[in-house]
């Protein structure tokens, strides 16, 4: 890929932009949604690599060194990478209070039951 200078002077070689990785955020930012109701941990990961990944292949994107052709896929993984966190963190304390909440009926009915002689 050349590019020629405006007083139509020799042609510069320009750097191949990098490949776009809209797919790979895409479904990082898909995974977050779908494990926020699965397991959290794995959500929280795959989330912040989502955001992470897509604000920096925007950036580049913006700035011209990254194939511009992916921009809604990677919009799309990073906004589903920050919905997915809230929802990954109030999953979370749902599991930890129903986790409570089990355990303490669970305190009682064995303390209701009678010792065996």
């Amino acid at each position: 890929m050349t590019t020629s200078l405006p007083e139509g002077g020799a042609q510069i070689p320009q750097a191949p932009m990098k490949a776009h990785r809209g797919t790979a955020i895409l479904v990082l930012g898909i995974v977050a949604l779908v494990f926020c109701f699965i397991c959290t941990l794995v959500t929280l990961v795959c989330a912040i690599i989502a955001w992470v990944m897509g604000n920096n292949d925007l950036r580049e994107m913006d700035q011209g060194l990254m194939d511009p052709s992916g921009r809604g896929m990677t919009s799309a993984g990073r906004i589903c990478g920050i919905i997915a966190i809230p929802l990954g963190i109030v999953m979370t304390i749902v599991s930890i209070i129903v986790g409570g909440m089990w355990l303490s009926i669970f305190n009682q009915q064995m303390r209701s039951m009678p010792m065996p002689r």
